[in-house]
């Protein structure tokens, strides 16, 4: 047994208004080391996704409409698999409640949008691509999260890569885009709905 860790599922209070539900949404009591290595990993990730963009040569060839999704899309993603990843998003969206389990699997679900933005404006209008995309993600969340609890990471991964695989000789999008279909199942079937103990440094170690 470690000593120098403790598991901490304590949600602080949140203020009412659209403040909480922002705080609630993002995760609340998140740290401010969180918050910095959230932002830094966002702000570098982003600019690296922005120069690979602009050195592909393939954004000078998008509309406007497919410059927006695309920047939305990556800042989403990339945002929300740092945000995911913090023990305040974990305390949140795992914690004991009868509607946790409900709010995950909404939370997934809305990301169908996601994936109509980039299959329909993006890709011209890609219903393949769509409607294989789409069912990946709500197959692969039914099954992560009505997995046995101790099985629900490895299941997850084994998901991720048969979808990156999937996309990868199925599904395959220009290499400018390739970065799209790793990030958005990360993000939702690893990040958001699998259950991992908010480790913290012990006070005593």
């Amino acid at each position: 047994m470690r000593t120098d860790l403790r598991i901490s599922w304590e949600i602080p209070a949140t203020p009412p208004g659209l403040a909480g539900r922002l705080e609630r949404f993002m995760g609340p009591g998140k740290s401010r080391s969180e918050s910095v290595v959230e932002t830094l990993g966002l702000l570098g990730c982003a600019l690296l996704l922005a120069a690979g963009l602009w050195n592909s040569g393939a954004a000078r060839d998008w509309s406007t409409a497919q410059l927006v999704v695309v920047a939305l899309a990556g800042l989403d993603l990339i945002g929300g698999v740092l945000t995911n990843a913090t023990n305040a998003a974990k305390r949140w969206y795992h914690r004991a409640d009868a509607g946790a389990r409900r709010a995950r699997l909404l939370f997934v679900s809305a990301h169908v949008i996601h994936l109509a933005a980039m299959g329909l404006v993006v890709l011209s209008g890609d219903l393949a691509w769509t409607l294989t995309n789409a069912a990946l993600l709500l197959g692969g969340a039914v099954v992560v999260e009505f997995a046995p609890v101790h099985l629900r990471r490895p299941a997850a991964m084994a998901l991720l890569m048969a979808a990156v695989l999937v996309n990868l000789f199925w599904l395959p999008v220009p290499a400018a885009l390739a970065w799209f279909a790793p990030l958005f199942f990360l993000k939702l079937l690893v990040c958001h709905l699998v259950p991992e103990a908010p480790l913290e440094r012990s006070p005593d170690a």
